[in-house]
């Protein structure tokens, strides 16, 4: 990135106020703190993988002003995106449960809203992660060089029928496909005074929506101590799908077993265009997304 480019830029939407910082560099994108007089704003530069972001988010912005980051500017061919800050996200004030009760359902209407646009973001270039897509790329992932033993690589060949099955029974509930953040946890939902935003829209795909929960679940798994079966789950799964109608419990079930494996299918994605240095720090966490997939096989 040419940070003297980025800073004018960014100077042609903001007033900065002080120097702009580096907050954060990843190999898919570098983050600027920007101090404004009355806050803080956020340029992002995203690499190719995630190039589809700052569209993306500006248009989710300019539908849903409500419930994502104010887009103060953003460049589609240089990937650059400016927001205004959005506030504190969840996992400062511990991530509880109460506050994804009143998230999830302002985010399932954006995903309902957003079902019609769906093809235009895959033009744009949003990841193809639909249903019909997901044997294919589960052959292609048993087929990889992944961080995993020979048992569980075995394990992961064996499931690869009743997957098929499993995802012709998931597209038969006939629930549209839509945008999918696919990272929906307590660090990507930030609280400014009552209003909640989602951030961060990178991994995100057009997919089955229901998918999305696979990784906030996780997080109230692993940080909150949440066991399986609390009855927190169950309320925030009514909750998210209240929008959505009734009867959609069983296509919920369905689509957390297998958007499992949909989630391990965005993560190639994104090791497959990281430097090979990148990768063994990378593929830490990929064999633990891997490893609570193939949970999913033994149900």
């Amino acid at each position: 990135m040419d940070l003297a480019a980025a800073e004018d830029w960014v100077r042609a939407h903001v007033e900065p106020v002080g120097a702009i910082e580096t907050a954060h560099e990843r190999p898919w994108a570098t983050v600027l703190r920007v101090p404004l007089a009355d806050g803080i704003a956020w340029f992002k530069a995203c690499s190719p993988v995630q190039a589809f972001e700052p569209r993306l988010t500006a248009g989710l912005f300019a539908r849903w002003p409500d419930r994502v980051a104010e887009v103060l500017g953003h460049d589609e061919e240089r990937a650059w995106l400016l927001l205004a800050d959005a506030g504190t996200p969840l996992r400062v004030f511990g991530n509880p449960p109460e506050a994804w009760l009143a998230a999830l359902p302002l985010y399932a209407e954006l995903q309902r809203g957003e079902a019609p646009h769906a093809r235009d973001h895959l033009a744009h270039g949003v990841p193809d992660l639909r249903v019909a897509t997901w044997p294919a790329r589960y052959d292609d992932l048993v087929n990889c060089d992944l961080p995993l033993d020979s048992h569980e690589i075995r394990r992961l060949r064996e499931f690869a029928p009743r997957f098929s099955e499993l995802c012709s029974e998931l597209a038969a509930r006939k629930v549209p496909e839509t945008i999918q953040h696919d990272d929906l946890h307590m660090a990507n939902v930030y609280r400014d005074g009552e209003r909640l935003r989602v951030l961060d829209w990178g991994d995100s795909s057009i997919s089955h929506p229901f998918a999305s929960l696979v990784v906030t679940f996780r997080f109230l798994e692993e940080f909150n101590k949440l066991p399986p079966g609390d009855p927190w789950f169950f309320r925030l799964r009514d909750a998210y799908l209240e929008p959505w109608g009734h009867g959609l419990t069983d296509a919920f079930a369905l689509a957390i077993r297998t958007g499992a494996f949909a989630r391990a299918f965005a993560y190639t994605r994104q090791r497959d265009a990281l430097p090979a240095a990148a990768r063994p720090e990378f593929d830490k966490e990929f064999s633990v997304v891997l490893r609570r997939a193939i949970a999913q096989s033994l149900e």
